[in-house]
């Protein structure tokens, strides 16, 4: 039968009816070494998982918390597969690295997160690497490409402002070319996108966030299409890139509950836009949930609901020292980089790539009660303009 989402997160990857007494979460499986019964049996399990089963080899190759947490995100995101890594930073450096060859041209948009920038503009020019921006969709990556492009990225929507591109658009562009398209998919995670049924190659998503779900993870993920899963695969256990069992447990727990709790997010976050909208020293706020935000058509078209980050651009007279004075006067919102856990959370921007206006304050909406949010808004607000 078909299941939504809420239903799926709870299910995936479980185990439950069996005809021996079953645990709801799979144990926490340990090992470094595995014993082998015999060098055949040895030498067979060593090729079963070189040829990408999810079998016991070494620890290295992943465990039963590991395979199920795969399993898991493959699932979701319509993937032929996943990977995992200690960050979700990580996850986008694994792409980059194992995707890109000297003389290579890669297009990245503009707001793209900035740490993945710093990969593309500090660490592979450096290697032969031709790293280039554009600012737009899939029109402007259509002037730009080369022969040579071997894969376009983006965060969709993009870091900080919340752009949205067309990837359906983006993939038939492409179509036909030994050319990755590779999104950023953490702000979907889990299941309010999925960019792979969409026509990318890869989406990658810091679990980190609302699947870990309370602030005490790190991890990342990359899954893959058939075209490109092979390949990441390869390149990831070559690497020794795998993540402890322990943390595997944890992100599978987080699975469990994100609809519940991406649900609050996204209720909470619309009492507080509502609240904020007549506010005089706001510009805008971006979340491409807003019928007025303008990449909302593509949102409604190609995304299953919304979360609870977004960010607040000031008016233009409004200086960084006032928004500085702001995000200090916050009370319940945490002043710390991150999102998706279950806390609310602010972070103050003076410039930000893509976008030409005023200073950005991001706000992450958490699980608190709506009513005080916007009271600790309104007085932070209140003495910013005092």
């Amino acid at each position: 039968m078909t299941q939504n989402n809420k239903t799926r997160f709870v299910q995936i990857s479980r185990s439950h009816k069996s005809a021996a007494p079953t645990p709801v979460n799979p144990p926490i499986f340990r090992a470094s070494t595995v014993l082998h019964g015999s060098v055949a049996d040895m030498v067979r399990s060593r090729k079963r998982s070189l040829d990408g089963e999810n079998v016991l080899h070494y620890g290295s190759s992943g465990t039963y918390n590991a395979f199920a947490l795969q399993d898991a995100l493959a699932e979701i995101e319509g993937g032929a597969g996943a990977m995992l890594f200690p960050t979700g930073l990580a996850a986008i450096a694994h792409v980059f690295i194992s995707a890109l060859r000297p003389g290579d041209h890669m297009l990245l948009a503009e707001s793209v997160y900035k740490p993945a920038r710093y990969i593309a503009t500090d660490f592979l020019p450096q290697r032969g690497v031709e790293c280039e921006f554009y600012h737009g969709g899939h029109e402007e990556i259509a002037k730009r490409l080369k022969p040579n492009t071997k894969m376009v990225y983006l965060d969709n929507p993009g870091s900080l402002i919340y752009d949205i591109q067309d990837v359906p658009a983006i993939a038939e562009l492409l179509r036909g070319r030994e050319t990755w398209l590779a999104v950023d998919n953490t702000w979907g995670a889990a299941g309010l996108y999925c960019p792979i049924k969409l026509g990318a190659d890869i989406s990658i998503i810091a679990i980190t966030k609302y699947i870990g779900g309370h602030s005490d993870l790190m991890m990342g993920a990359a899954i893959a299409n058939q075209r490109a899963f092979d390949h990441l695969r390869h390149d990831a256990v070559m690497f020794g890139q795998i993540v402890p069992p322990d943390d595997c447990y944890t992100a599978l727990r987080g699975l469990r509950t994100v609809g519940a709790r991406l649900a609050m997010h996204q209720d909470h976050t619309r009492k507080v836009i509502t609240a904020l909208s007549d506010e005089p020293a706001i510009d805008q706020i971006l979340y491409p949930a807003l019928e007025t935000a303008a990449g909302h058509t593509l949102f409604k078209r190609d995304f299953q609901g919304a979360n609870g980050l977004l960010s607040i651009a000031f008016k233009s007279h409004i200086t960084q020292e006032q928004v500085n004075r702001f995000a200090d006067a916050l009370e319940i919102f945490g002043l710390g980089a991150s999102w998706g856990g279950y806390e609310s959370l602010v972070m103050v921007y003076q410039q930000v790539d893509g976008w030409n206006g005023s200073p950005i304050a991001r706000l992450h909406i958490g699980l608190e009660d709506p009513d005080d949010l916007i009271a600790d808004l309104k007085q932070a607000l209140y003495r910013m303009s005092s």
